[in-house]
């Protein structure tokens, strides 16, 4: 880790709304997994962030915007999130987006298969076409005219939308992790 974590005691006053805020968006929409140490210094991206709280002010207000405004189903968000995290190799990203994957039910085959960055043979129709838009789009360069086509007759244009937007802010997740070289804590 490149960053140190740091201990509520030791936020600056810039600092301090943005934890609070956090720490109130993580425990209402990312609970699943662990995100804080016991003496609630918070992990994940969220340190980095608080590290420079203009900037991780504003991608935390895309992260909750993102997730207030969620028209997609579960499975197709945690799909393509896990998509980018196999893709980027981010292991915190992967780490936290199974543990929420495992509590709505996906299956440790369909898991396995994502994050070896491989597509599952049993995935749902829009599952699939949500895997193949975030497979194209993480890997950079125009998202071709037929996927986009399918993508907006399976998803309608604010959902295509979402998926889009989704892809790049867990690419930028997947950066800062990875960037920091943030830790996996164990798992429970």
């Amino acid at each position: 880790m490149r960053l140190p974590l740091i201990a509520p005691a030791d936020l600056t006053a810039e600092q301090k709304p943005l934890y609070d805020d956090m720490r109130a968006g993580i425990s209402a929409n990312f609970n699943a997994f662990k995100v804080e140490r016991e003496d609630g210094a918070l992990m994940g991206p969220w340190n980095p962030w608080l590290h420079e709280p203009a900037i991780g002010k504003a991608i935390w207000e895309l992260t909750k915007a993102m997730t207030a405004n969620a028209s997609l189903n579960d499975n197709v968000r945690q799909i393509a999130i896990l998509v980018v995290g196999a893709r980027y190799d981010a292991a915190y990203e992967i780490y936290a987006h199974i543990a929420v994957a495992e509590r709505d039910g996906m299956t440790a085959e369909r898991l396995a298969t994502i994050t070896a960055d491989l597509k599952p043979g049993d995935l749902a129709p829009d599952e699939s076409i949500a895997f193949d838009i975030a497979y194209s789009l993480s890997r950079g360069g125009t998202l071709a005219e037929p996927l986009y086509a399918l993508g907006l007759r399976t998803f309608g244009q604010h959902g295509l939308n979402e998926l889009i937007y989704l892809v790049g802010l867990y690419a930028m997740v997947s950066t800062t992790l990875n960037g920091f070289n943030v830790p996996v804590p164990e798992r429970e």
